[in-house]
């Protein structure tokens, strides 16, 4: 599985404007696998995806990363209202720093 990370966006709509620029220069995205979900009401769901850079209670400093075959550890975020999904890595911090959009 593929998709396009990026760094510290401060809110969804930056990371989707930043997804679809990618997209449209022909970036391919990094490899992933999801170690974990999370699953939010709406509006937990839009209240995290309003301030990426604020700490989560559920995101560990020992979360993200990469494993072994070189692939991005993930936790896949669900909004269980609408089934949007946001991946993040955490990267050794306690907000998403790096986020990208599951098709």
């Amino acid at each position: 599985m593929k998709a396009l990370f990026g760094r510290k966006f401060y809110n969804l709509k930056e990371l989707k404007e930043a997804t679809e620029e990618a997209k449209e220069d022909g970036v391919i995205g990094s490899d992933y696998t999801v170690i974990r979900e999370v699953e939010l009401s709406d509006s937990e769901f839009k209240k995290f995806t309003s301030d990426f850079l604020e700490d989560q209670p559920w995101i560990k400093k020992s979360d993200g990363g990469t494993n072994e075959k070189g692939e991005l550890r993930c936790i896949r975020v669900i909004n269980k209202d609408t089934g949007e999904k946001i991946l993040t890595n955490p990267e050794g911090y306690d907000y998403p720093r790096y986020c990208a959009i599951e098709d």
